[in-house]
């Protein structure tokens, strides 16, 4: 049974995916390069510095200039252009009554993350809302997470759960020890979960809850 139960943003909280995808389109024209932006959506997830170096063999000068192209497009009103899925509100205050402890965990600076869940209406379910710093002190998926359990008194991490869409929040759930619940209506594959070892697939949002309390 776990206690805290933790909620990645992009693809498993919100489809972000017109915000993010037209973010980087316009960094990417910096540099000469036209993507459509459903090539971009592997984007959704990542820390943008991986996504940059990884995509496009950026170094790090073009990254660090990608990403503020990116950040000031995004702070500028496109982090409001996403919308929360569907059933999420019952969702959380189903989880919320039985007294686990709800946090977010996103890649995303934390700023952006609060901004976005209090425009959406879900920044009230939670206890916590955990994220990146524009620094690089904290990028990924691992990094957030430790975080939070710095902020929390360093809980039992079996009774710790990740939701997420992809293997990047599966990959952070193992780095630190803590089950990862893998989500398919995001951005991520079946395959791609299993292989970075969640302990239960949710198909649908109200899957959620079920996996939570008999995994």
């Amino acid at each position: 049974m776990y206690d805290y139960v933790l909620f990645d943003l992009d693809g498993t909280l919100s489809d972000t995916s017109e915000g993010v995808t037209k973010g980087v389109q316009l960094a990417l024209r910096e540099f000469g390069i036209e993507e459509d932006r459903s090539n971009l959506r592997r984007f959704i997830g990542p820390p943008l510095q991986y996504s940059f170096t990884n995509f496009y063999n950026f170094n790090e000068e073009q990254c660090d200039r990608a990403i503020k192209i990116f950040r000031d497009y995004y702070t500028g009103g496109g982090m409001y252009e996403n919308t929360p899925y569907e059933g999420l509100h019952e969702l959380l205050d189903k989880i919320r009554d039985t007294g686990r402890y709800l946090a977010v965990a996103t890649s995303k600076l934390e700023p952006a993350a609060i901004s976005v869940l209090e425009r959406n209406g879900l920044a009230g379910h939670f206890n916590d809302i955990c994220g990146a710093t524009a620094d690089g002190a904290r990028i990924s998926k691992k990094d957030v997470l430790e975080e939070f359990f710095r902020r929390v008194g360093n809980p039992d991490k079996s009774r710790v759960v990740l939701i997420g869409d992809t293997k990047f929040d599966a990959h952070g759930a193992a780095e630190v020890g803590i089950d990862c619940v893998g989500v398919l209506y995001g951005f991520g594959t079946r395959e791609e979960l299993e292989k970075e070892g969640v302990v239960s697939i949710a198909e649908t949002v109200e899957d959620i809850f079920v996996c939570i309390t008999t995994a």
